[in-house]
């Protein structure tokens, strides 16, 4: 890998000549595909039970603990006031309570479905939190949620009020970003056979479900994160993982909440992605997207992309504020500081 700390690009993005700044924040074998920010910290959950911390100020300041001796695999992490949650991917999943005061923890739910295989994990406010494993023989996806706060979590494994997947149809763990939310409205997108978009209002479990002109049609193809401005705005990101190069109908945007999608830089831009952000106060015209061989930008609502780093192994992305990102994945935790 080469050395990030301290080092001083200059790019053009935004229209103009920027500097940026990239430096490492923490180096660990783990593979990092979930992480949030709290405290001046940047919090993950990762591969061999792995969950931690790394301060933003003095990167010598961190902690890492072992949820299990088991060598679970994360790649969902979430929080609320409180705690921290997270869900291993393999069945059985556990799912686990982290105190943020003193990082006591426990297992307040367990999925012994024999098919458990949790794609994304988020809480939309304090007391709801939702989480989504892969389909079992229903063709349903499995969705687990808390009302009040986690202590108790709900599993309904044949939700009739979720919408029948095509045969082939999934969703992907790759960033914990394949599910978005703004006001009364959670979206989760899939991939496969089919990609598409479901949508839920009011937490009422009555789910809608939109076609999308995404690239599709093999177990690797898909959308793979999504983001949302507002009610209307949102973005999909994502492409092929096992031809990361192809760039072909990979990127679209919704102006409607998720009913229609319009394909954006088909062919213009570096190929597959596994994270996608809006950058906060720029009212949705500036968009951060990061695959496994890049990072990319966009300054004018995802039409056009930019590549603005090669750097490769990153998984997952989370802005810090307006001009702060933080990036994990392979081994690594990164900040990005654009002056």
């Amino acid at each position: 890998m080469k050395k990030l700390s301290l080092l001083l690009l200059l790019i053009s993005i935004f229209g103009y000549s920027q500097k940026f700044k990239v430096d490492t924040l923490l180096t660990d074998k783990i593979s990092i595909r979930a992480i949030q920010l709290w405290y001046g910290k940047v919090w993950y959950s990762g591969t061999d039970s792995k969950f931690g911390f790394v301060d933003l100020k003095d990167r010598s300041e961190k902690k890492q603990i072992l949820l299990s001796d088991k060598k679970l695999q994360f790649r969902t992490l979430a929080q609320n006031k409180k705690n921290f949650y997270a869900i291993n991917i393999e069945s059985p999943a556990y799912f686990f309570q982290i105190d943020k005061k003193n990082l006591d923890y426990k297992v307040v739910f367990n999925d012994k479905d024999s098919t458990a295989f949790y794609d994304a994990l988020k809480f939309t406010d304090n007391n709801f939190g939702i989480a989504f494993s892969d389909p079992t023989n229903n063709q349903r996806l499995n969705i687990s949620q808390t009302r009040n706060g986690g202590a108790k979590w709900i599993h309904c494994n044949d939700c009739k009020d979720f919408p029948y997947l095509e045969k082939g149809e999934a969703a992907f763990a790759a960033s914990n970003t394949n599910i978005s939310s703004f006001g009364d409205a959670i979206w989760i997108a899939t991939g496969g056979k089919k990609s598409r978009i479901y949508r839920m209002r009011n937490k009422d479990c009555n789910w809608e479900v939109f076609e999308t002109p995404f690239t599709q049609g093999t177990s690797s193809q898909g959308i793979y994160s999504i983001d949302f401005y507002d009610e209307n705005f949102g973005i999909a990101v994502g492409g092929d993982y096992t031809k990361q190069s192809d760039n072909i109908n990979n990127i679209a945007t919704t102006n409607d909440g998720g009913k229609t999608w319009k394909i954006q830089a088909s062919g213009q831009n570096a190929g597959y992605m596994t994270c996608v952000k809006f950058r906060p106060k720029t009212k949705g015209k500036e968009i951060v997207a990061v695959g496994d061989q890049h990072i990319s930008f966009s300054e004018d609502f995802g039409k056009t992309w930019t590549e603005i780093s090669e750097e490769k192994n990153l998984y997952t992305c989370e802005w810090l504020d307006e001009n702060t990102l933080i990036l994990a994945g392979k081994d690594k935790i990164i900040r990005v500081n654009f002056q």
